[in-house]
């Protein structure tokens, strides 16, 4: 008699799980994954080093960097919520405040994990298809809300495809989304954007009170092995988030990275700007080819290899460069090393006449 298998919900047991960017040999350069290539910035490491009490829990409200961020944005320590990454937070938002029959709304394409966040809430996903050159069509979204949206999410940069929001069009869409839906404005970018049209969603806190804004340190603050991430918005949606996190799940580790890096911006910025250059240059060299990329904002740009997009990946794959595809639309690849730069460019120069990518 076969033994009977216990019950999986329908929609997760068909949900793919979600797959990080490919893992890369000693030889080829990782540029799947948007991670900052600099190493910790100098004192990091011994902040993490002086974190021995492995036997001891860690401060479950994260509070010493909740403060330092409170303090950074002139909030209060309640309206900053620590996770172990932005991603985490998603997860909360989406708990806190939506299920079955629910409708959590974001463009797409953009952060592959959004789908996975509203199925496991039990929520239904109401996707909006981006505009030609990649952006979020703002317009489209705010007429997507509905009786049943609890929820909608804005990636700004947009992963993977690059552009930003800015901020007329993100303080246009405020006004049309009812008070009662919570919009999130995803920043886990934010540290590279060099567009002054951009918006910024911390300044906005007050004025829009159903409005949470999403950082982390995974990206600029190149402490994605340690998974530290942040909220900002409402005290009272915080405090539901926190009672959907799991506890004790930001590492001691993790908050010492957070806070001697926050002591260090000043280096740190300046890394940032040096990957901003870096793609700025990239970008460029790119369009000469004749790729059609769209403007790139976060630490990656986006090639538009649509059914080709397998054929990209393995030729980038073969020159050394493994890079992220996202069939069959195009492939995103992170800013990374200087030494990467001439093959990543001498690999697109070979695809783009075959893609057709600029008609």
């Amino acid at each position: 008699m076969s033994e009977q298998r216990v019950y999986i919900r329908p929609e997760i047991a068909i949900l793919p799980a979600y797959k990080q960017g490919r893992q890369a040999s000693a030889e080829a350069f990782k540029l799947s994954s948007n991670e900052n290539p600099f190493p910790p910035l100098p004192g990091v490491v011994e902040a993490v080093q002086a974190q021995t009490s492995y036997n001891r829990y860690p401060d479950a409200t994260a509070l010493a960097v909740r403060a330092v961020l409170a303090n950074r944005f002139g909030l209060t320590a309640d309206e900053v919520h620590v996770a172990p990454g932005s991603v985490a937070i998603l997860h909360e938002l989406a708990r806190a405040t939506s299920g079955p029959g629910d409708e959590i709304v974001y463009a797409w394409r953009s952060f592959e994990a959004y789908p996975g966040v509203v199925t496991v809430a039990g929520a239904t996903s109401v996707q909006v298809p981006n505009r030609p050159d990649g952006g979020h069509d703002l317009d489209a979204m705010a007429a997507a809300v509905t009786d049943r949206t609890r929820m909608v999410i804005v990636c700004t940069p947009n992963n993977p495809t690059g552009p930003i929001v800015t901020a007329a069009e993100f303080e246009a869409f405020m006004a049309t989304v009812p008070s009662s839906v919570l919009v999130v404005l995803d920043e886990a970018y934010a540290e590279f954007v060099t567009d002054e049209s951009a918006v910024h969603g911390h300044p906005l806190l007050e004025r829009y009170p159903n409005l949470v804004v999403l950082r982390t340190f995974s990206k600029a603050y190149g402490l994605a092995g340690l998974r530290v991430g942040y909220a900002l918005g409402p005290a009272y949606v915080l405090e539901a988030v926190r009672a959907c996190a799991i506890p004790l799940s930001v590492t001691a580790q993790g908050q010492a990275a957070a806070l001697a890096s926050l002591e260090r911006e000043g280096e740190l910025l300046e890394r940032v700007a040096e990957l901003a250059v870096q793609r700025d240059h990239i970008v460029a060299e790119l369009r000469e080819q004749g790729w059609a990329v769209p403007d790139a904002q976060g630490n990656f740009v986006w090639l538009p290899t649509g059914e080709r997009t397998a054929v990209a990946a393995t030729a980038f794959e073969d020159a050394g460069i493994i890079v992220r595809a996202f069939h069959p639309e195009g492939i995103r690849i992170s800013i990374g090393e200087h030494e990467a730069v001439e093959t990543l460019l001498e690999t697109a120069r070979s695809l783009v006449g075959d893609l057709q990518v600029a008609d």
